[in-house]
């Protein structure tokens, strides 16, 4: 590794230690003092122009969570239900009483997510695929956020060292079908994920109660 190499390697390390010890800690006292157990996935709001946005992100939701110890409610049923209940637009649902709708399912919380971006940008030799979303958790008895995160994600496709031409071709099949389930699963598994900004462990899991500690700022 050149001087110059090092050097760069050296001063991103340190910037990255000191964005750790400068970052605030997440206070998770609400989403302890609200004991959720089973969470209600409700359907996305999509505020891009990709009218299939919605659909594919929601399938990415229920794994993640349930990997950190929760009971999920299996989310097409739960969109199916809030469209005979009336609520047929995601909007319409982000709208509505959280303890309303945990009620209907004998939920604990209600995780909420919005798509704020969903898109595959043209820039010349490349095409930048981007992702982004807002969580919010709350809770199903007094209707309080317990829990917030937000995730922006961003690809470019190699050129495989084809040159410019190769960065062409790849920018134009990327553009013509962009790939966006691995950037949602990328930014599901960064926002739920402990430690960090994620949910502690739930009551699925061996270390429920204990990763937390006596403290519930981390």
């Amino acid at each position: 590794m050149s001087r110059h190499a090092r050097i760069s390697a050296a001063a991103a390390i340190l910037a990255l230690l000191s964005a750790c010890a400068t970052a605030p800690r997440k206070d998770y006292s609400k989403f302890v003092a609200a004991q959720p157990r089973a969470i209600l996935i409700v359907p996305v709001v999509n505020k891009t122009v990709n009218v299939d946005a919605a659909d594919y992100f929601l399938s990415t939701l229920p794994i993640p969570v349930a990997e950190r110890g929760y009971y999920v409610f299996p989310v097409n049923l739960v969109k199916r239900l809030l469209e005979d209940d009336g609520l047929a637009d995601a909007a319409l649902v982000h709208g509505a009483d959280p303890g309303r709708l945990c009620a209907l399912f004998g939920a604990d919380a209600a995780l909420y997510v919005s798509i704020e971006k969903w898109e595959a940008k043209y820039l010349v030799v490349t095409t930048q695929v981007n992702v982004e979303f807002a969580y919010v958790l709350k809770d199903g008895k007094t209707g309080e956020t317990i829990w917030t995160d937000h995730e922006a994600m961003t690809y470019q496709p190699d050129s495989g060292g084809g040159g410019i031409i190769g960065a062409m071709v790849a920018a134009a099949v990327t553009k013509a079908s962009p790939n966006y389930m691995p950037l949602a699963r990328q930014a599901n598994w960064k926002a739920l994920s402990f430690p960090g900004p994620g949910f502690p462990a739930g009551p699925y899991r061996p270390e429920f109660g204990k990763d937390l500690g006596a403290d519930t700022r981390l």
